[in-house]
């Protein structure tokens, strides 16, 4: 009798049970994660390009004699780079309007590599012949807001991409200026200062770029509440003008005076904390701006609630109208011996940022989802930025001759005063065009398109 087959049980396909803590998110959820690691990638670009404009500003390069005219060394450096910063802002109200979404990440890695060059020929060229590389510094780093906004903006979430954005100018040029006086400590001359700072910056700076680029575009949801973004050419851009010009002019007018001061606070912070009794605390820069930063941009970020476009649109202005009331009562404050140094400037900056920081972001993508004209917010701000810097070499330059026997904390008062006052009354008068002007019939969400 022959043995029995051996048993051979039929096959059973293998079921691999993926765990849930290892299998790939849904969709909406990996999306949302790379748009919020997209946030912190713009955050992070602007942040490192302060690094290659801003640290030059913690130097007071007191051992050089004033130029012709008297103007003096770091004044003349400050209104070449401004100059550069705002020729650049000029050149990109065509060059952002009409940028598309390809090569990007290349541009602003060229444009900021081309700044840093600029800061090497600074240290090498002696002063004063030095002085036009600033301008040279500062022509291609007009360009990067544009570009790392163009990420973000035309989103459901922009107000708070843009909240984080914005949280970038506020604590890295306290933060970039803490990092130079740190370098100088080490005994880095104040010319070489400017490069190696920035040089610490380009691993930031790689990092943000690969993650901006993997940042997904927006979705239709996205194109249905806050209008599709398109590149602009030059008839789009002139029928916008013509239809809204005077809501543009009266913007505008009060962010001249923002920047104006808003660069004269940041550029020559180190000779208001040392008027102040602060000098040469390095920690000084970053404790002013941080709850500056905390302040501003929750409330800026609050806004992305409020679905109604022109409702966003008009608490804006309401965020503007504050932030200017907050600039002169503080300083009235300061005057009469109610606040301490370190809160007035951190009140003042609050209010400056509070008025500032919607122009650079929020208020302009606002605008074009009310009005629901297809184009990109990128264009207003450039329109914008192009002017405040006009604004604020005019004051660099009426404080260097009209005004050079006053102090700067004598200065920066008046200023501030001045600046209150002409904003909240612009700020008014541009609330209430839009309010007449559009009134109901405006882009409200989704549900109304």
């Amino acid at each position: 009798m022959s043995a029995p087959a051996a048993f051979s049980p039929t096959p059973v396909p293998e079921v691999i049970v993926e765990s849930p803590a290892l299998a790939p998110p849904p969709a909406p959820v990996r999306r949302s994660l790379m748009i919020a690691l997209g946030g912190l990638a713009a955050f992070s670009a602007y942040f490192a390009m302060y690094a290659f404009r801003k640290p030059f500003a913690a130097a007071t390069f007191a051992d050089h004699p004033a130029l012709l005219g008297g103007l003096d060394y770091k004044t003349a450096l400050l209104i070449a780079q401004v100059m550069g910063y705002a020729l650049s802002k000029l050149i990109g109200i065509r060059v952002i309007a009409e940028f598309g979404r390809q090569g990007r990440g290349l541009a602003i890695l060229a444009l900021i590599g081309t700044a840093w060059l600029a800061l090497i020929l600074f240290a090498l060229i002696p002063a004063p012949w030095n002085i036009a590389c600033l301008f040279l510094n500062g022509l291609p780093l007009g360009m990067i807001w544009g570009l790392v906004f163009s990420y973000i903006e035309g989103r459901r979430v922009s107000e708070a991409l843009g909240a984080v954005l914005c949280a970038s100018f506020i604590i890295s040029s306290g933060a970039v200026k803490s990092v130079a006086v740190l370098v100088m400590d080490r005994g880095v001359s104040e010319m070489w200062m400017p490069a190696v700072t920035g040089a610490l910056f380009f691993p930031v700076l790689f990092l943000a770029l690969f993650l901006l680029e993997r940042m997904p575009a927006p979705d239709r949801r996205d194109e249905a509440e806050r209008t599709v973004r398109v590149p602009m050419l030059r008839a789009a851009r002139l029928a916008f003008l013509r239809n809204y010009g005077l809501a543009m002019v009266l913007l505008v007018s009060g962010y001249v005076l923002l920047t104006a001061i808003r660069d004269f606070r940041d550029n020559f912070a180190a000779e208001l904390w040392g008027a102040m009794g602060y000098g040469g605390v390095a920690s000084v820069f970053s404790a002013s701006e941080l709850p500056v930063a905390a302040v501003a941009l929750a409330a800026l970020g609050g806004l992305m609630l409020i679905r109604d476009n022109m409702r966003a649109l008009l608490a804006m202005h309401g965020i503007i109208l504050l932030g200017a009331l907050l600039l002169g009562f503080s300083t009235l404050a300061f005057q009469m011996g109610l606040l301490h140094p370190l809160p007035y400037m951190i009140l003042t900056g609050a209010g400056l940022y509070f008025a500032y920081t919607p122009f650079n972001a929020m208020l302009f993508d606002r605008m074009i989802a009310a009005i629901g004209h297809a184009g990109n917010a990128g264009f207003l701000i450039y329109v914008a930025d192009s002017s405040g810097y006009v604004g604020s070499v005019a004051l660099l330059l009426y404080r260097s001759f009209g005004a050079a026997r006053m102090d700067w904390l004598s200065f920066y008062i008046d200023a501030a005063y001045v600046a209150s006052a002409a904003v909240a009354l612009l700020t008014i008068c541009s609330a209430l065009y839009f309010h007449f002007r559009l009134g109901t019939h405006h882009v409200r969400t989704a549900a109304a398109v």
